[in-house]
This record gives structure tokens, sequence and C-alpha cells, in this order.
């Protein structure tokens, strides 16, 4: 004989088991977000693309009002096809000498941004650069596949100075960090502020 509830237990169990198998085999909505491809056209052709992107919370150091924002825009950030490990979110003395700043990539609505947080203002970010994301690809491999090409890093003084030795007329020697802004495997440029400017110099790299 079957005790009490028993029977009912497994009743449910059978209604829920095949609930449980369905929604297993729905895609997450959130892991579908993180990677997309498609297609665009190449000298007439199309060809096929694919983005990593990371969520924002991939990246614990950020303050908690910064990542509050990059939520707020819907940012994922994107990753370059070399990626090794998490990327274009830098944290650096960007605005002077001892200051605690943060520059990202910001993937949101097809366009990627280039955005700047200096530690001394609030409020929203800079906004640097900004392009579609299907302009920023290139092939890496034999297959083919488009990847992301667009890589941002910190640049010491010692970086840039060793960067500019080839330059006629080089800049005056920086006392606080610069930003690597990269085509990947391409070419390199330095995003500098000082005066309250930006400036981007193109070295020989």
């Amino acid at each position: 004989m079957l005790r009490a509830g028993f029977g009912t237990g497994l009743m449910l169990g059978g209604l829920l088991l095949p609930w449980f198998a369905a929604t297993a085999q729905q895609p997450d909505p959130d892991a579908q977000r993180l990677v997309e491809s498609g297609q665009v056209l190449v000298d007439g052709h199309n060809v096929a693309y694919r983005i990593r992107r990371l969520p924002v919370s991939s990246f614990p150091d950020l303050p908690a009002d910064i990542a509050d924002q990059l939520h707020q825009r819907d940012c994922l950030i994107p990753q370059t096809y070399a990626a090794h490990h998490p990327e274009n979110v830098v944290h650096a003395s960007l605005e002077r000498a001892g200051s605690s700043d943060w520059a990202v990539l910001c993937s949101a609505n097809g366009t990627v941004s280039l955005l700047v947080y200096f530690g001394s203002a609030s409020g929203p970010p800079l906004v640097l650069s900004s392009a579609p994301q299907t302009q920023r690809l290139q092939t890496h491999d034999s297959t083919g596949v488009l990847g992301f090409n667009w890589a941002i890093d910190p640049a010491s003084p010692e970086t840039v100075h060793e960067a500019e030795r080839a330059m006629e007329r080089k800049p005056p020697r920086l006392d606080h960090d610069a930003l690597a802004d990269s085509v990947v495997e391409h070419r390199t440029v330095y995003r500098i502020y000082t005066q309250h400017t930006w400036t981007v110099v193109a070295t020989t790299d």
C-alpha cells in the first residue's frame, strides 16, 4: 500500500519532469546576448562574423557607480578575437599623475563606444570614439570568420616614450598614463589627456 501523499508526489513528479526538461532545453537569453554573430557585406560577398562580449559583472574591480552607469547603458564589454582573459576595461591614471580613472569599451545596440570615467568627476562619461560594431571586424584565421579587432590598454609614460623614439618631433614626456587604442595586429595610437584636452598621437609602431 502506498503511504498517504506518495502517489500525489509521483503524479506531481510526472508533471514537473517534462517542464524541467523543456526549461533546460530553452536557450539562456543572457548567454545568447554575449555572442553576436551574423554576416556583413565585404567586397560584394557576405562574410560571417562573431563577436564575444562579457557582462559588466565580469569586471568586479569596477567602482559600483561606474558599473551602475554601464548597466543603465545596457553595456556589454566586447572582446577581441585574440583575447585570453577579460579585456577592454582599463584602470589607469589618465587625467593626471596619481588619478584613478577608468576607460571602457561599451557595446550596446550595435554600436561600440570608448568611454572614459575620471575619478575627479561624477556624472556621465566622456565618449572619445564610437563606431558600429560591424566596422571593427577583421579576418584572423583560416575559417575566414571575422572577429572584433578593437582593443584598449593602459600605456605608462615609459611605454609612450619608447613608442615615440623614432618620431622627429617628440611630444613632451608624460607624467601620467595614456590610453593605448589599437587595431589588433595592425596599429596603435595613444590617447593622451593634458591641459583639459585629449590628443591622439600616432607613432611608427
